[in-house]
């Protein structure tokens, strides 16, 4: 309870510090930026990150969000660049342009509005910030992760008549993630942080049938050995760490960090074992370069980070329902259990983990939410 309520002091004070800023910056004409997204891999028994289906899984995005020719289910890469947005804010019209640029050895996949694609980087030109415009935004009818992310105060924005308030993509790449997570002999986790950067907050998360629990590690560098956590934790207290982060170390406006929880929490908390950790801005800016033209008066990139663990009680699991041709059990572990299947000899040819491929298959094949 000490840790909600100090969550929510600091939500409140930070509130007020944004809107004193951003009336300061307002007054001048200056024009705010910020960005958060997700960085998704898979570790292998050695730490390292191993290829799984990043395009896989049932559709989470509305159909109207353009899609790249790159859209395979069976697509494999390191990396999944999830839902990255990028926020304006301006008390005046103005009018910009922004490229980013894909990650390495990648494509981006996805993206709203309508931009420009070179096949390795998105250009959005004529941008045009509105704060005064009342538009009627996109919508689906299904549910769709994508809306929780315009509950900010952002300002509203225009490119060629599609209306929105963000830059919205996504990309799929192959390159050094910082952290190695790997358990060892004891039952223990080792986690070893391989960049030159100290990550600002690490927590291992294991969600083992509704029971969870969670470790935290700040400032992490070289390596740090982990004690399975207890499995008494709850959702409220590890969402409250995780937003007090986005806020103190990422930069992130506390509706943005709210935002982005709201927008990811079935994911990230569900049934299995991960690391989540918050990256530093420089590594974000060296994997993918962002230019705003004119540049803004301040630019925040919060990226979090979500390596999946095949853990002990994971695969054991796992071995159990595919004994039993329990199909419902191997679905809860969805688009990574193909990773972990290449971990555990003789899976794949078992009836249970083929059923489970034609399931997920059909699944994949449709591409987005009317």
């Amino acid at each position: 309870m000490r840790l909600l309520t100090a969550a929510v002091g600091l939500t409140l004070a930070s509130s007020l510090a944004v809107s004193i800023f951003a009336a300061e910056l307002g007054n001048r004409g200056a024009i705010v930026a910020h960005e958060w997204g997700t960085f998704t891999s898979v570790a292998g028994p050695d730490g390292n990150p191993v290829e799984w289906t990043t395009l896989g899984g049932p559709p989470d995005l509305p159909c109207f969000v353009q899609r790249g020719p790159v859209y395979k289910s069976e697509f494999s890469s390191l990396v999944r660049m999830e839902t990255p947005v990028l926020y304006f804010y301006s008390s005046r019209p103005a009018e910009l342009s922004v490229q980013v640029n894909s990650l390495p050895l990648g494509n981006m996949t996805e993206w709203y509005p309508k931009a420009t694609d070179s096949g390795k980087s998105l250009r959005w030109d004529s941008i045009k910030l509105d704060p005064a415009g009342h538009p009627d935004l996109p919508v689906s009818k299904g549910q769709s992760r994508y809306f929780a992310a315009r509950n900010t105060d952002s300002t509203l924005l225009n490119v060629n008549g599609q209306w929105e308030k963000m830059l919205f993509y996504r990309g799929v790449g192959s390159f050094a993630i910082p952290l190695r997570p790997k358990f060892t002999a004891d039952g223990k986790i080792e986690v070893r942080n391989v960049s030159q950067d100290g990550i600002p907050l690490a927590i291992f998360f294991e969600n083992r049938s509704g029971k969870l629990g969670y470790h935290i590690e700040s400032d992490l560098r070289g390596s740090a050995t982990i004690d399975s956590p207890e499995l008494t934790g709850n959702i409220a207290g590890v969402r409250a760490v995780i937003v007090k982060a986005l806020i103190e170390r990422g930069g992130l406006y506390p509706k943005e960090a709210q935002a982005m929880m709201d927008t990811w929490q079935d994911s990230w908390f569900e049934k299995g074992t991960r690391i989540i950790y918050v990256l530093p801005q420089r590594p974000v800016d060296a994997l993918l370069p962002l230019t705003i033209t004119p540049a803004p008066a301040e630019l925040t990139r919060a990226f979090v980070g979500r390596i999946e663990i095949l853990s002990p009680a994971t695969k054991n699991e796992i071995e159990t329902a595919s004994a039993a041709g329990d199909v419902d059990t191997l679905k809860k572990y969805g688009r990574f259990l193909s990773a972990f299947a290449r971990q555990m000899p003789g899976l794949s040819e078992s009836p249970a983990y083929r059923r489970f491929e034609q399931v997920t298959a059909n699944l994949s094949s449709v591409s987005c939410v009317p």
